[in-house]
């Protein structure tokens, strides 16, 4: 099995945003020559993630980050964290802080709506995933 590992860095523009990844990726399995195999995709940040949803509509973004919000408000009594930024840290564990997508043809095996997001739930920050693709 070949294994390949390409770091990226991304600075996101608001507190909270989906950042679309997914040519970054596609251009790491491209240059891999891994024809069947994976792609895992990893954020090593605690206020942030990393998800696969719809890429054709903006609105589904928008909406899940409404509803995270929602379920996880910025300023809520109770919150122990002194960085004021308790929310980000239970926006990341919900969301996970990684997705694995399989390699078909050499190709992201992504459904025909689906795209790979960086999620930022603490910005504007400098930050940093990591595509390990594996295969043959």
């Amino acid at each position: 099995m070949k294994i390949i590992t390409k770091d990226f860095h991304i600075s996101t523009r608001n507190h909270c945003e989906f950042v679309d990844i997914t040519s970054e990726v596609a251009s790491a399995v491209s240059k891999s020559g891994i024809k069947e195999g994976d792609a895992i995709i990893y954020c090593p940040h605690t206020t942030a993630g990393i998800t696969i949803n719809e890429n054709a509509d903006p609105s589904v973004t928008y909406d899940i980050l409404l509803t995270l919000e929602e379920l996880i408000p910025r300023l809520r009594a109770g919150y122990r964290h002194d960085e004021g930024n308790s929310d980000a840290h239970c926006k990341s564990s919900l969301v996970g802080c990684s997705a694995t997508v399989l390699i078909k043809d050499g190709q992201l095996a992504l459904g025909t709506w689906q795209g790979i997001y960086f999620c930022e739930f603490d910005g504007p920050r400098s930050r940093n995933f990591t595509v390990q693709v594996r295969g043959q």
